[in-house]
């Protein structure tokens, strides 16, 4: 039975430019909440039009409590909810023919990156794997490398797909805008851009001989470079995590997993001193 697992994220969602449609309470949040789940069920359909059996979607942003249960395609089973100890990566695990990551965006810095950041917003200015730079694309696909899941598909902004093919090699990919600057893009109307991941989800699993896994050999080192000195000395008193150096901290494990479930840690350690810092933080 061929299984697909879809981790949603929010920023790279069709349509969606402006940080208060990613924010429960904002303005335009409900309806962003609703073109990511339509974004979510054109990956779905596209999966069940080319054989799959079962598909797994994870919502990954934020509370995770965007995407709307009652427009999810009634085909598909939803992870939903705060506290999920592998976050991004809830519920993939081994048994699963692929991985297709939907609404990703480029990680932090990146040029015409629409929203770009690396799991946090403000507090982290850049994150490495192993030594090299490490945008939220690269630390699931390597989570679903370690349990020999290859990723086949992802959809987001441009730089989003740009940063998946220098990464993955092949992998479909659907850019359903083209970022101007962090907060501005041009945006395909979602009729169209959901065709197109329909599409290419249903390509993507008529070509899973193509993909491999994404490997990183372990031991994984996961460093962190904060955006100020409170927050690194905060999460350098976690259990296993140095600091090294007055904004950065790392990491070091043989399980995937927990480098997964740190990141969880350090939002609520990093964002309790940032929010409570006012103009410093």
């Amino acid at each position: 039975m061929v299984k697909v697992y879809v981790s949603v994220d929010m920023e790279g969602v069709t349509g969606l430019t402006d940080p208060e449609e990613m924010r429960a309470g904002g303005r335009g949040y409900e309806r962003g909440c609703e073109l990511m789940t339509a974004d979510a069920n054109a990956v779905v359909q596209g999966a069940f039009d080319a054989g799959a059996r079962a598909v797994r979607v994870n919502d990954a942003h934020g509370s995770t409590k965007n995407l709307r249960i009652d427009l999810l395609d009634p085909r598909a089973t939803l992870v939903r909810g705060p506290g999920k100890p592998l976050r991004m990566g809830q519920g993939l695990d081994g048994t699963y023919a692929a991985a297709c990551f939907a609404g990703y965006h480029a990680r932090a810095g990146v040029r015409h990156g629409v929203l770009n950041h690396t799991w946090m917003g403000k507090e982290i200015q850049n994150v490495r794997l192993n030594g090299e730079v490490c945008g939220e694309t690269r630390l699931v696909a390597a989570f679903a490398g370690s349990l020999g899941v290859p990723v086949a598909l992802v959809t987001g902004d441009e730089a989003a797909c740009e940063e998946a093919r220098e990464l993955l090699g092949d992998v479909e990919t659907v850019a359903v805008k083209t970022g101007v600057d962090r907060f501005s893009a041009e945006l395909l109307p979602p009729v169209v851009a959901q065709a197109r991941i329909r599409g290419a989800a249903a390509r993507a699993l008529g070509r899973l001989g193509d993909f491999r896994p994404y490997a990183v050999e372990p031991p994984y080192t996961l460093g962190v470079e904060w955006n100020s000195t409170a927050i690194a000395a905060g999460c350098a008193l976690i259990p296993g995590v140095r600091a090294t150096g007055p904004r950065e901290t790392e990491f070091t494990t043989g399980d995937f997993g927990q480098i997964m479930s740190l990141f969880g840690v350090f939002a609520m350690v990093g964002g309790q001193i940032a929010c409570g810092s006012g103009i410093y933080g």
